[in-house]
């Protein structure tokens, strides 16, 4: 709700806004690997309780939030809880589990706010066994 939704295709301003906190940018090759070839940059956002937050910028407006430590259920929750309470107007539109790797699962929902629709992808890590460590989550977002 602080990053991609506000700046979703806006890479300039999400940029400027990263800076503003003082994000470092990510370095090549691990940049290189986030964007999978596009264009743009990478902020990590990590946070002092050692979780990994990356924060991907392509040249393309296209805007990413991409952790290693977050469960499905909680994803969802989270995200949905937030918009709600941003008073974004949402629905999902589908869900399926990725053909090429059984342990992923996507979300595409379309929200609404403030005068602009996003398309928002939610993508991770099927819920593991109990005791299991979450896994790793990406929430991307894009001007409808």
């Amino acid at each position: 709700m602080q990053s991609c939704l506000p700046y979703a295709g806006d890479p300039l301003a999400l940029r400027k806004w990263a800076t503003r906190l003082n994000l470092p940018e990510v370095p090549d090759p691990a940049r290189a690997a986030f964007l999978n070839g596009a264009p743009g940059k990478v902020f990590d956002a990590s946070g002092a309780t050692g979780v990994k937050l990356a924060l991907v910028s392509s040249d393309d407006g296209i805007c990413a939030a991409v952790t290693d430590h977050a469960a499905d259920r909680e994803t969802v929750q989270s995200l949905e809880h937030a918009l709600t309470e941003a008073g974004a107007k949402f629905r999902l539109v589908a869900e399926r589990n990725d053909k090429l790797n059984a342990e992923l699962h996507h979300r595409e929902y379309l929200a609404a706010y403030k005068n602009r629709v996003w398309r928002i992808l939610a993508a991770t890590v099927r819920d593991t066994s109990p005791g299991q460590p979450p896994g790793e989550a990406m929430l991307t977002a894009a001007p409808e």
